[in-house]
Parts: C-alpha cells; sequence; structure tokens
C-alpha cells in the first residue's frame, strides 16, 4: 500500500475531486479543467474517530488518527487536459454512511476554491509494502539532478525496521531515519531511485509507517498540518488550591502528537505528555480559565479546545481533615522505581488526592489508592508515607512509615563490567567481534566504551574529529582537542572483522566500533553497553564543566544528545541525527581525578568535590528526565579511586551514591613503574593486592580490601560496588631476587612492554606469551600474582585466574554488586570464563 505520491507530478494544473455516497460506497471523480495533462496526485480527507475504509478499489488508502490519505491506481494517475477518471474512479466502502471533511487534492481544496495547489516539493517517497519488505522509491520532481535525502518515519508501537537493502537504517523507539548509500544518494532529474530503492525488513506484515518526512517535508509533498485541538476538556476534582484537568486525545496533523500545554489564561500552568493534568498554585475561591493545546515532534501547536472555567473551593466550606491512610505496603520494586498501595481515606467532603512522600519530598500526587515512584537509585532503601487531601485541601496525618529497597542494578547475579578501548583496533587488533568470538560477550553483562574528550573550547561532549595524542605522557596538553571519530564510526570494517560477518561498504552512516556494537546487542539484547567519558589523558577539562550550574547542564545535555540521542556529528560521510541512536545505554564518568592529581596539566579545584557530586546529580537528572520521554531508564556509572586520599578530596561518597547506579573501584596500579618511569621505577611491588601485605615497605597499605572498606564505612550499599580487575600486568626490569623471588625489591625501571610507546604493560595474554621464564607465583596471604625471571631480569605483577578466583568469592561473601575489568584487550577468553565460572 502507498503512503506518498507513486511518480513526480510534471505539471502545475489544478484538478478537482467531486466525492458521492450510495449507501455506504464512497467514490472520488477526479477532474481536470485545464488544458494539460496532469500527472501524479493524492487526495486526503479526514473521517469521524471510529470509521474505517475497506474494499478500495482503483487506488489505495492509509490512514493517520482519522486522516486519510487516497492514492490512485497507476492507470487513473494522469489525468488528461478535460477529462476525468471515469470509468475508473476510486471507490470505497466506509462503515458508516458519513461524508468526509478538509478534502484537498495535492494540497488544494477539493472543491477547486482557494488558491491554487502548492508546486511539488523537489522531492517525494513512496512506501510500499510487501509481506514483511518494506520499500520506499525516492523521487525528484525537478528538472535538476538532486543529492542528498534522508527518510524519517514512525511505525506502529513494537514494529522494527532491519536488513535494509540500498540504504541504512537507525531507530529510536518508533522513529526510524532511512538513509542513502553512495550510488542512490543522488536522484536524477524527473527520476527516482529505482531500481536501487532502499528495502528493509519490518518485524510485522503490512505494517505502515504512521507519520513520513523525507527532508524534514512530509513525504507525499502535502503540507504541514498542525495537530487537531484536544477536545472534552473537563474536571474531575477540584481542591481551594488545585484543579485536575483531562481531555481527549488530538488527533495527529502531520508528525504523531507528543504532548499538551495546559494554559491558565493566557499563561502555560503545565506541559503533559498524558492527557491529564493537574494545575496547583492556584489561590482558594477564584474562578479560572483553562484550555488545552496539544503539539507534535517539530513543537508545532495546534488551536486550543474549548475552554473550561472553574473555581476553586472555598476553605472555610470545610475545615475537617481525611482519616489517614491505612495499609501502606509494596506491591513491586524495580532498580529505579517502587510501586506502593494502601487503603482509602475516608472523609466528610471527598478525598482528592494523596501525596506520596519519599522521606519528607513529595515523590507524586495521585487520585487512586496506588502510585508508582520513579526516579529512584537502584540498590537504596527509602522511607515512603502517604497523606490524603481533601476537596479542601485539609491533610492527614501520615500514614505509617514503610521501608522500601530498590532492586539493584543486576537484579540475579553478579555483574561483569568490562572496559573496551576505542584504540584496541590497531596496535592490539582487538575488535568488538573479539567480544563474541572469546566468549566474552555471552559473560558479561555490561561493556564500557572508552572514552569520550570534553571540547576545550565549548565544554562539551567532543566528537567528530581524528586527531592523535602525542606520546609524551607528561605534555599537558596531550588530550586536548583529541578524539578517533573514524575508530568510533567512521572506519568501515571487513567480513573478518565484523561481528555478523557482514562488512560495511564505507558509505553507511554507522560504520567502526559503534557500529559494531550495535550488532553486538542485537546478538546479547541483555547486554548493556555504556560511554565512558574522561579517562587518564581526556579528564583535563572535568573541572571546567562541573564548576557552575550553567555548565553542568550545558555539558551533560550535550552528552546525552551525542551518546545517548545518537546525534553524531558528521564526518567522513558518517554520523548525523540519530546515527548512534539505541547503541549506548547509559553513561561512565571517569573523571580522574576531583581535588587530586592527575594527568600532567589537569584543571584542579578546591570545589571540585562539592561540583563533582553536582554534576553526577545533574547526569542523573536529566537521564530521568529523558526516560519520560522514551520510557527507558538509563545507567550512570563511575569509574572512582582506591586511594583514601582521592577519595577524601573528591568524593562524597553517601552523596554521589543517591545518583550513582554502580562505582567500580579501581582495584589495580597500586604500584607500577611507569611508561617514562615516573612512578615507582626503583621498586617492585603490588598491582592489585586483595589484602593489605605484610611485607609492603610503603605506608599506603593499599589493596582491595582496604578500597572497599572505604565505601562501605561511608554507607554506600554494597550492591553499588564493584571491584577492578587487571588483565594486564605491569613490570619492573633489573629487580634482584633479594630472598623473594623479586618481591617488594629493588629495581632499575619500567620493563620493556607491549608496545614501544607503552614500557612496564603488558596485556595478559602477551605476557604469559612473550616474557621467556617469567616463573607465576602466588602471594598467599595478600592475594596476589606475580612472576619473576632470575636475579637481574623482570618482575610482573597482574591478575591470572587463581587470583581471579579468590576475588570473585571474597567479593561474593561482601555480597558486592561484581567485577570491573580493565580492560577486555588483554584477555584471549580464559580470565574472562574463570570470572564468569567463579561468580556462578
Amino acid at each position: 500500500m502507498a503512503v506518498a505520491l507513486a511518480t513526480p507530478a510534471h505539471a502545475a494544473g489544478r484538478l478537482i475531486a467531486t466525492f458521492s455516497l450510495s449507501g455506504t460506497t464512497g467514490k472520488y471523480v477526479v477532474s481536470n479543467p485545464g488544458t494539460t495533462a496532469v500527472t501524479g496526485w493524492s487526495i486526503t480527507f479526514d473521517l469521524p474517530s471510529g470509521v474505517t475504509v475497506g474494499n478500495v478499489q482503483n487506488a489505495t488508502v492509509t490512514r493517520s488518527g482519522t486522516r486519510a490519505t487516497l492514492t490512485p491506481a497507476y492507470y487513473i494517475n494522469t489525468v488528461q487536459a478535460g477529462r476525468d477518471t471515469e470509468p475508473y474512479s476510486p471507490t470505497f466502502t466506509l462503515s458508516s454512511a458519513v461524508q468526509p471533511a478538509n478534502c484537498t487534492i495535492n494540497g488544494a481544496n477539493c472543491d477547486g476554491s482557494g488558491g491554487p495547489p502548492p508546486p511539488p516539493p523537489p522531492l517525494t517517497a513512496t512506501y510500499t509494502v510487501s509481506g514483511t519488505t518494506g520499500k520506499f522509491v525516492i523521487s525528484n520532481n525537478t528538472a535538476t539532478a538532486l543529492s542528498g535525502w534522508s527518510v524519517v518515519f514512525d511505525l506502529p508501537a513494537g514494529v522494527t525496521a532491519s536488513n535494509a537493502q540500498n540504504g541504512t537504517l537507525s531507530q529510536s523507539g518508533r522513529t526510524v531515519t532511512l538513509s542513502p548509500v553512495y550510488y542512490n544518494t543522488t536522484v536524477a532529474a524527473n527520476s527516482s531511485t529505482e531500481p536501487y530503492s532502499p528495502s528493509f525488513t519490518v518485524s510485522a506484515s503490512g505494517a505502515e509507517p504512521t507519520s513520513c518526512r523525507i527532508n524534514d517535508v512530509n513525504c507525499d509533498g502535502s503540507p504541514d498540518t498542525p495537530p487537531a485541538a484536544p477536545g472534552n476538556l473537563r474536571s474531575p476534582v477540584k481542591t481551594t488550591k488545585t484543579v485536575s484537568l483531562t481531555w481527549d486525545a488530538s488527533t495527529p496533523g502531520s508528525l504523531p502528537v507528543t504532548g499538551y500545554d495546559v494554559y491558565n489564561g493566557s499563561s502555560v500552568a503545565a506541559s503533559v505528555t498524558g492527557t491529564s493534568a493537574t494545575v496547583t498554585g492556584l489561590s482558594p475561591n477564584t474562578e479560572y480559565t483553562f484550555t488545552v493545546k496539544a503539539k507534535d515532534r517539530k513543537g508545532t501547536p495546534s488551536a486550543a479546545g474549548a475552554a473550561l472555567k472553574v473555581k476553586t473551593n472555598n476553605p472555610a466550606d470545610d475545615t475537617q481533615a481525611p482519616s489517614a491512610p491505612g495499609g501502606l505496603r509494596s506491591t513491586a520494586t524495580t532498580s529505579g522505581g517502587v510501586t506502593l498501595a494502601w487503603n482509602a481515606s475516608t472523609d466528610n467532603t471527598g478525598v482528592a488526592n494523596y501525596d506520596v512522600y519519599a522521606g519528607s519530598a513529595v515523590a507524586a500526587t495521585v487520585t487512586g489508592t496506588t502510585a508508582t515512584v520513579s526516579g529512584l537509585s537502584p540498590s537504596a532503601e527509602y522511607t515512603f508515607t502517604v497523606k490524603a487531601r481533601d476537596l479542601y485541601d485539609n491533610l492527614s496525618a501520615p500514614s505509617a512509615a514503610l521501608k522500601v529497597t530498590t532492586a539493584d542494578i543486576v537484579e540475579t547475579g553478579y555483574a561483569r563490567v568490562g572496559y573496551f578501548v576505542q584504540w584496541g583496533i590497531y596496535g592490539r587488533q582487538y575488535f568488538v567481534r573479539n567480544l563474541d568470538t572469546s566468549g566474552a560477550a555471552a559473560k558479561l553483562t555490561h561493556i564500557n566504551y572508552a572514552f569520550g574528550n570534553i571540547d576545550a573550547a565549548t565544554l562539551t561532549c567532543l566528537q567528530g574529529v581524528t586527531r592523535g595524542t602525542t606520546q609524551n605522557p607528561q605534555d599537558p596538553s596531550q588530550g586536548d582537542g583529541a578524539g578517533d571519530a573514524d575508530a568510533d564510526y567512521g572506519r568501515p570494517f571487513s567480513a573478518a572483522q565484523s561481528v555478523d560477518g557482514v562488512a560495511d561498504t564505507g558509505w553507511e552512516k554507522l560504520r567502526g566500533n559503534f557500529n559494531q556494537l550495535k550488532k553486538l546487542k542485537a546478538k546479547y539484547p541483555n547486554l548493556k553497553v555504556l560511554i565512558s567519558i574522561g579517562g587518564w589523558t581526556y579528564s583535563k577539562y572535568f573541572s571546567d564543566v562541573a564548576a557552575t550550574d550553567a555548565a553542568r547542564k550545558k555539558f551533560v545535555s550535550s552528552c546525552i544528545d551525542t551518546y545517548i540521542k545518537g546525534n553524531l556529528p558528521v564526518y567522513n560521510g558518517a554520523g548525523g541525527p540519530g546515527s548512534a541512536a539505541g547503541i549506548f545505554d547509559g553513561i561512565d564518568l571517569d573523571w580522574e581525578w576531583p581535588g587530586a592529581e592527575g594527568h600532567a596539566g589537569n584543571h584542579v579545584s578546591a570545589a571540585d568535590k562539592a561540583n563533582n557530586t553536582l554534576l553526577i546529580a545533574e547526569f542523573r537528572r536529566q537521564l530521568d528526565e529523558l526516560t519520560k520521554t522514551t520510557g527507558k531508564r538509563y545507567q550512570l556509572t563511575a569509574f572512582t579511586p582506591a586511594d583514601p586520599a582521592k577519595i577524601a578530596a573528591g568524593w562524597d561518597l553517601a552523596e554521589v551514591a543517591k545518583s550513582l547506579d554502580i562505582f567500580n573501584i579501581q582495584g589495580y596500579d597500586f604500584h607500577g613503574a611507569g611508561s617514562d618511569n615516573s612512578w615507582e621505577p626503583n621498586r617492585t611491588g603490588h598491582q592489585g593486592n586483595l589484602y593489605a601485605d605484610a611485607d609492603d615497605p610503603y605506608g599506603f597499605n593499599f589493596s582491595v580490601e582496604n578500597a572497599v572498606n572505604a565505601y562501605l564505612q561511608a554507607g554506600v550499599k554494597p550492591r553499588k560496588l564493584t571491584i577492578g580487575l587487571a588483565y594486564y600486568g605491569r613490570g619492573w626490569q633489573g629487580v634482584t631476587d633479594g630472598g623473594k623471588s623479586g618481591e617488594w625489591q629493588a629495581a632499575t625501571g619500567a620493563a620493556p612492554g607491549q608496545f614501544q610507546e607503552e614500557a612496564g604493560t603488558r596485556g595478559y595474554g602477551n605476557l604469559v606469551a612473550s616474557v621467556p621464564g617469567c616463573t607465576v607465583r602466588h602471594d598467599e596471604q595478600a592475594v596476589a600474582t606475580y612472576c619473576f625471571t632470575g636475579n637481574g631480569g623482570q618482575w610482573w605483577t597482574f591478575d591470572d585466574t587463581w587470583s581471579i578466583g579468590k576475588k570473585a568469592a571474597w567479593l561474593r561473601s561482601k555480597n558486592l554488586l561484581g567485577a570491573m575489568i580493565w580492560e577486555m584487550s588483554g584477555d584471549t577468553g580464559a580470565l574472562t570464563t574463570a570470572l564468569d565460572t567463579a561468580l556462578k
């Protein structure tokens, strides 16, 4: 069935459409009173709600709400001068004998009144569907070749589009964006994309778009129409200070209705997505006039519905409070919300609504005896009470308090959070595909993609650039303006590098690692993918983006727009609005470190600790606000320090825990030489011991246990904590035996690394395969693994299957959430398998 012009309109002649009704059979006769044939036409008209169209002859009809679009069969698509469509005029059967309203043909009034039809738009898009195969034909209605187009359309709820041919797809909720490939991005003059029109698979047979735009113009070329005015505005409940309103849903115009504005006089009193609202802050015993306007996806408002006058109640008429609600109970919990129920209160004039309190704050106001409180933190205890309000704003005493703990972010079992590094596709030759082929993807719960940067000039999330960092780790400008859009979404991958074995053509809007993550999520739908922002090199400007309320709001909004909404900057033909939508399930913050030293040149402020808390809260607030539109809860996690000095300098753990879902605690890098010998080059030491080592000559007493205890003692729930595991080793050379096989002994600097620029560091797989004679030993007391090549040789500290098993058993005994891994390229599969086995 078609929803747009099947062929271009080559003439601007005026057509007239005359409707007749015989019983329930309607017919449109289209006539051409002009002197030139007209090719290409469609008729739109409105039918009353509930009236259906069937048994269509000589045309096709599609519906969007009460509006119908009639598109002719090919043999009557051209109407000759002085002729009409008889005897093949379109006919159809109506479920009721009614007259259509608001009829237009090619955008002009059907009876010939009013102005002439608008000129055809440069491009139109025609949709047809056969079974589960949908197809768009893009037509150029001009005498000049046109380049560049995209079609944005909405599918019915629950319907998905996939397997694009001759085009690329991205879908966010019900909205799908269809983009061309290189060979059909240009449409020749007075021609179309045939035989290379884009097609795709829809998950429901015969699924039709509910709205369609090409380059932000209606696909059939018709002018934009706003939503219909909402009807039947009424007030079911009023008090002395509030008025509750409800109304009938508006009929969509060109675009879906996304919300409603409620007006108190000429001012907007409330903006909602549903068809009810409560206006608060009113004066007692006062008359108000309310109206409602619908708005579509572009914000285009409808006309106002009929006005409703409501007078608030007089508080002097009743001073008796309702009885306190009883039987408060929890009927369901999720990681971000609690559903509550209670017994109804009684009152002499009637109960208007109930206020649900989380602590001392009102979390919800409802008219019934159930409520769902959302926007909560996982693994957190809340205390709820409920008060009843009568029609005169008398409040009852509170109900008995109820304590409820929200579910964990991983509701059953343990989290396994693995970092995937953007640059792993180069020297490491570690692709997203390797997560699948190694078996890791099936065992992980989360993948954190590292890293996103901060734009020094705009203080927003940075994307769309490919600029390498300098190799000098002490260069204070090493990360300024750096990024890798090529690896992220610009680089085409071969079939051998692709998760599904399908190569990129190089013309898709989404390529690179992001496209492979999208494919991986399709294969493992329970896997969560988060974008990690910051890291050691990219944390320089965190202090700046957190410094003020305006800066925080701007930064957070930009990160959500870029990564969660997927509006990537255009880069080398890739990217664009919505191109990465649906890939990232949340945001991981890697500020190293607020209020403390980090990479050379990092901006640090005494206010970082307070501002870090506010920044994280702003991320939580904006992500929860987006949830109201999408219905999906987004996760917020952070990489957090093991060093108690860094915790004290930058982390108000109890406050941050109200916003964060997971604290990924650094469980490694306790000791190391550093690639430039700037760290601890002259003495070996465990980099990730579980317990404090009795032989440790340093005064820090670093250990996983001590790090975790700092969080628990601050009141953070254990099921918000993961411990970091090292899938790499840190090494020294010139190490003396000292009678301890090199443990805590003198050294001459960092050992040769896996890569020339990374002395002192090797991935686990490379270490065990490439350091000859490195005998593996286990420190049973500290629970730490190391290897030693002999006196004067190399000494390496790392995690192996033994230490991972021990640490996993320990975190289970402490009821922690799970483990975090830096980073996945170091493992060929053995370490992740050991972790998975130990956590089952």
